[in-house]
C-alpha cells in the first residue's frame, strides 16, 4: 500500500470518530477561589484525590473568575487540595463522592504564604520545572520563549541536555538518549529524528519529561535516559482551538502557520492540530587540517557555509471513546512531511612544503531531500475492579519514506589560474524506507497498603530498506558508476517481557524493583557486497528505585539500572557518503550494542530543590571516529565502539521566587567524563571535567505582558577524540495579551549576542584538526495567536490510551 493510501486511510479513520458524540452521568464538584482580599484567583490548581490511596483521581484549573468545575465517574471517599504559587495548600474533610453527586463548595478562601506579600496585584508565574521521584518535568505550556520554536528547540532548553552542532541529543554530559512521544519510541536516526522534531511546532506540546533512570516497564533502549514529549489533549467539554500565523528572521524569512481543534462531549473526546513551519539558516564552517608529510607539514585551510531552506507540515489528531466508566478505546494519527534544499559552497587552500605553489579547491554541493511520516495507534485501556486493577494495550503502525540527491562540483587549479581550472562532479542518490510495527500490553495491580505489581509484554518490528546510488564524471564526460554505491536492508526483531513490584521497606522507605527480559534478532543485509551480518542477543536490565522520606520537607531516592542503546540501521549500513572531495562518511557493520549501567542518588527538598549526584559506565560505547590518510591527505568519519566510557555527574536545580510576579529556575551541573579505548596503532586515554549553567527567568507583568529570559553556558568538553570549548548563548521572549486574553503576540529575540560559536579541535595520533560553526542562531521570531472556544465545563479524563501513568493529573 503506497504511503499516500495510508495517510487517506488513518485521516479517514480519525474524522469519522470526530463524527460521533453522545452523553454521560458524572459526579459535578464545583466552587469558586479566591485570595485573602476577596479577589477571584486564576489558575490555581484544584484536585480532587482518593483519601485511603493519596493517589490523585482528575482535577482542574480556575479560570479567570476563579470559578472551577470537576466531572469523576468514580465511586469513594475522597477530598478536594486547592495549591497555588505563593498561597498555603487548602484541603477540605474527607467527603463522599459517586455518579450522580452535585457537591458545590462555594467561595473558597486561601491564604497568602507568611513573608510572601507584595503589593504587586499580577498574576503569581507558574513553574518551569516539576521535580517527581522519578522524573523532571518541563512545563512548555504557556511558555513564551516556546511560542513559535519546534520541539528540538525546546529540548536543546530543557536542564541537563544539549544538542550539538551535529543535532545529536546528549542528556548529562552523554549521547544514547531516547526520545518518546506520548510514551512512544520514535525509532530514527540523529538526522530523521532531528528533521521529525523540527516538524512539530513547541505549541503542540504539553511538558517535557526528562527520564534519566527509566523503571522497566519502559524499553532498555536508550543508555543516557529517556526524554518524553507530552503533546496536548483536549480537557474540555465543548469546543475550543487556535489559529497562529508567524515567522522567523535570521538573515532568511521563514513564516510558520497553525490551526488547532478540539471537541469533547459525553463518550467521545476528539482533537486535531495542523501545522506549517519553515526553518532556514545558514551554517557557516571553517576548518583547519593538518597533514604530516616527509617533506613537511601540508596545511588544508577550507572555509565554507550551508544555506538550508526547510518546510514542514505535521498533523497531529486523536479521537478516544468511552465504552462505559471502566472502559476505552482509541486512535491516534500523525502525519509529517518535510522538504529540505541544500546548497554548499566552499573554497579549500592547499598549502604544500617543498613549492610555493598555492593549491585551491572550489566546491559547491546542491541537494534536495524528501521525508514523509505516517503514524497510527490504536489503544485500550480497561479498570478492571475497584481496587484499580488496569490492562492497557497498544498497537502501533509507523511508516517512512525519505529521498535525497546531490550534485557536488569540484573546481581545482593552482595558484591565479581559476579559468584554467578542472572540473568534477559526485552525484549522490539515495531512497529510504521503513515500516515499523509495534504490539505491548501492560497490567497493574494495586495490592493495597501502597503495593504495587506491574507486568507487560512488548513486540517490535522494524524494517528498512536503503539505497544508495553513488556515480561520478571528470569535465563533459558522462557518468560512471561508482563501487561504493550500496543498498543495504535492516531488520530489527525485538521481544520484551517484564515484571515490577512496588512496596515499603519501612513507612518512610519505599522501593520499585523492575527486571526486563528483551531478546533482539538483527539482520544487516549488504545487497550490493552480498554481505549478511546478523546479531541475536538476550539480555536482562534491571532496575531498582528507593525512596526515603526523611522529613516532610526532605527525600532522598536512590535508582540504579542497566540499560542498552543497539545501533541504528543507518550506522550499519556499509555506505561511503562524498561531504566534499577531501571528507567522506562512512558506515560500520560491526558496529556492536552499548550497554550503560547507571547510579544515581537524588536529593530532593521541598518537592522543588533537586541536588543529584550520579555515575555511569559504559561498555562498547559509541562514538565518532576521526582517521587521516596522510598519502591522500583525506578525512574519513565513522562511528565505531570505544572500551568504555566512564561519566560522573552533579546536578543542582534551584528555584528561586524572587517577587509573586518574578520567579526563576537555575540549573549548575558539573560532569567528568573519562574515555578510554585503543583506536587502530594509537590508545586514547582522556578525561575532562566540564560545567554546563543554566538560568531562566519568568515575568507575570502588569497590563498583560509576559516575560522570559534564559541564559545557558557550556564549558569546555571532552567528546573522545574531540575537545569542545566552551561557548553560551542568551535568548529573550515577550508576549502581550490581548482581547480580553483570547489573542496573544509574542516576540523572541534568539541567540542575542551572536555567541552559540562551536569551536573544536582533534589532536589524536597523526590527526591535527580545528574547526569553528556556527549556525545563525541569532534572530527574531514573532507569533499571533487567537483562541476561540465554546462551552465553559472542564474535566480531566484518567484515560488516554497508552500513556503509562494514567492515574495522575495531565
Amino acid at each position: 500500500m503506497k504511503i499516500s493510501t495510508q495517510v487517506f486511510v488513518v485521516l479517514l479513520t480519525f474524522f469519522l470518530g470526530m463524527s460521533n458524540l453522545a452523553a454521560k452521568e458524572f459526579s459535578q464538584i464545583t466552587g469558586r477561589v479566591a485570595d485573602g482580599k476577596g479577589d477571584f484567583l486564576p489558575f490555581a490548581n484544584v484536585a480532587l484525590v482518593e483519601t485511603e490511596s493519596g493517589i490523585l483521581l482528575t482535577g482542574a484549573v480556575t479560570g479567570d473568575d476563579g470559578k472551577f468545575h470537576i466531572e469523576s465517574a468514580r465511586s469513594g471517599k475522597v477530598h478536594l487540595v486547592v495549591s497555588s504559587i505563593g498561597f498555603e495548600t487548602f484541603k477540605t474533610e474527607p467527603f463522599d463522592i459517586k455518579p450522580g453527586t452535585n457537591k458545590d463548595f462555594g467561595m473558597i478562601t486561601i491564604k497568602e504564604e507568611a513573608g510572601n506579600l507584595s503589593e504587586v496585584t499580577v498574576r503569581a508565574t507558574r513553574p518551569e520545572i516539576i521535580v517527581e521521584a522519578d522524573k523532571t518535568i518541563v512545563n512548555v505550556e504557556g511558555s513564551v520563549l516556546a511560542d513559535g520554536n519546534t520541539a528540538l528547540e525546546v529540548i536543546g532548553r530543557s536542564p541537563g541536555v544539549y544538542v550539538d552542532e551535529n543535532d545529536q541529543i546528549n542528556l548529562n554530559g552523554r549521547p544514547g538518549v531516547t526520545v518518546m512521544i506520548n510514551d512512544r519510541q520514535t525509532y530514527m536516526s540523529a538526522a530523521d529524528l532531528a528533521q521529525f522534531l523540527r516538524s512539530i511546532p513547541a505549541e503542540n506540546i504539553k511538558s517535557i519529561e526528562i527520564i534519566n533512570n527509566p523503571p522497566s516497564r519502559f524499553d532498555a533502549e536508550g543508555g543516557a535516559g529517556i526524554i518524553n514529549l507530552r503533546l496536548k489533549k483536549n480537557n474540555i467539554d465543548g469546543m475550543f482551538g487556535n489559529v497562529s500565523l508567524g515567522g522567523i528572521y535570521n538573515g532568511i524569512f521563514g513564516p510558520n502557520a497553525g490551526l488547532s481543534l478540539n471537541v469533547k462531549k459525553g463518550k467521545w473526546t476528539n482533537q486535531a492540530s495542523l501545522n506549517y513551519n519553515e526553518f532556514n539558516f545558514v551554517n557557516e564552517l571553517d576548518i583547519s587540517r593538518n597533514f604530516q608529510l616527509e617533506q613537511g607539514v601540508s596545511n588544508f585551510h577550507q572555509n565554507g557555509n550551508i544555506t538550508t531552506y526547510n518546510k514542514s507540515l505535521f498533523f497531529n489528531g486523536g479521537s478516544d471513546y468511552e465504552i462505559n466508566s471502566n472502559h476505552s478505546v482509541g486512535i491516534t494519527v500523525q502525519a509529517s512531511e518535510y522538504n529540505g534544499e541544500n546548497i554548499g559552497r566552499s573554497l579549500t587552500e592547499i598549502n604544500n612544503p617543498g613549492t610555493e605553489d598555492v593549491f585551491f579547491l572550489r566546491s559547491r554541493n546542491d541537494s534536495d531531500s524528501r521525508n514523509r511520516r505516517v503514524f497510527g495507534n490504536f489503544h485500550y485501556v480497561g479498570v478492571l475492579d475497584s481496587l484499580g486493577t488496569k490492562l492497557t494495550s497498544d498497537l502501533d503502525y509507523t511508516r517512512m519514506v525519505s529521498s535525497s540527491n546531490s550534485l557536488l562540483t569540484n573546481n581545482n587549479w593552482v595558484n591565479e589560474n581559476e579559468p584554467l581550472s578542472t572540473r568534477d562532479f559526485i552525484l549522490t542518490l539515495n531512497d529510504m524506507d521503513y515500516s515499523i510495527f509495534t504490539a505491548k500490553v501492560d497490567f497493574i495491580r494495586p495490592l493495597g497498603k501502597g503495593r504495587v505489581f506491574e507486568s507487560g509484554l512488548k513486540g517490535s518490528w522494524v524494517k528498512s530498506d536503503n539505497n544508495l546510488d553513488l556515480s561520478k564524471a571528470v569535465e563533459d564526460e558522462p557518468f560512471q558508476p561508482d563501487p561504493n554505491s550500496n543498498r543495504f536492508i535492516y531488520e530489527e526483531n525485538v521481544l520484551a517481557a517484564y515484571a515490577s513490584y512496588k512496596s515499603k521497606f519501612a513507612e518512610n522507605v519505599s522501593f520499585q524493583a523492575g527486571l526486563r527480559t528483551e531478546y533482539s534478532d538483527i539482520t544487516g543485509n549488504s545487497v550490493t557486497l552480498d554481505q549478511v551480518n546478523k546479531q541475536n542477543y538476550i539480555d536482562l536490565f534491571p532496575s531498582l528505585s528507593v525512596q526515603q522520606k526523611v522529613s516532610k520537607d526532605y527525600q532522598i531516592i536512590y535508582n540504579a539500572n542497566r540499560r542498552i542503546t543497539r545501533p541504528n540501521y543507518r550506522l550499519l549500513n556499509p555506505f561511503v557518503y562524498y561531504i566534499d572531495p577531501l571528507t567522506t562518511e562512512e558506515g560500520n557493520p560491526n558496529l556492536r550494542p552499548q550497554y550503560a549501567h547507571n547510579l544515581e542518588m537524588n536529593h530532593v527538598v521541598k518537592g522543588a530543590y533537586q541536588f543529584t549526584v550520579g555515575y555511569s559506565l559504559t561498555n562498547d560505547v559509541f562514538q565518532q571516529i576521526f582517521t587521516q590518510d596522510e598519502e591522500s591527505r583525506t578525512t574519513t568519519t565513522y562511528t565505531a565502539n570505544l572500551d568504555r566510557a566512564k561519566t560522573w555527574n552533579f546536578r543542582a536545580m534551584i528555584p528561586v521566587e524572587i517577587r509573586s510576579w518574578w520567579n526563576t529556575s537555575n540549573m549548575v551541573q558539573v560532569t567528568n567524563s573519562a574515555w578510554k579505548s585503543q583506536i587502530g596503532d594509537a590508545l586514547l586515554d582522556v578525561s575532562q571535567t566540564s560545567y554546563t549553567l543554566r538560568t531562566q527567568h519568568n515575568f507575570n507583568l502588569p497590563a498583560g505582558f509576559r516575560a522570559e529570559l534564559m541564559g545557558m553556558y557550556i564549558g569546555p568538553a571532552q567528546y573522545g577524540q574531540a575537545t569542545i570549548k566552551g561557548f553560551g548563548w542568551v535568548d529573550l521572549g515577550i508576549t502581550k495579551s490581548l482581547m480580553k486574553d483570547k489573542m496573544t503576540l509574542t516576540l523572541n529575540g534568539t541567540d542575542l549576542f551572536a555567541s552559540q560559536v562551536i569551536r573544536a579541535n582533534v589532536q589524536f595520533d597523526n590527526i591535527d584538526t580545528q574547526f569553528r560553526q556556527y549556525r545563525n542562531t541569532q534572530g527574531v521570531r514573532f507569533t499571533l495567536r487567537y483562541k476561540f472556544a465554546k462551552g465553559e465545563s472542564f474535566r480531566v479524563s484518567n484515560r488516554s490510551g497508552s500513556t503509562e501513568e494514567r492515574n495522575r493529573l495531565d
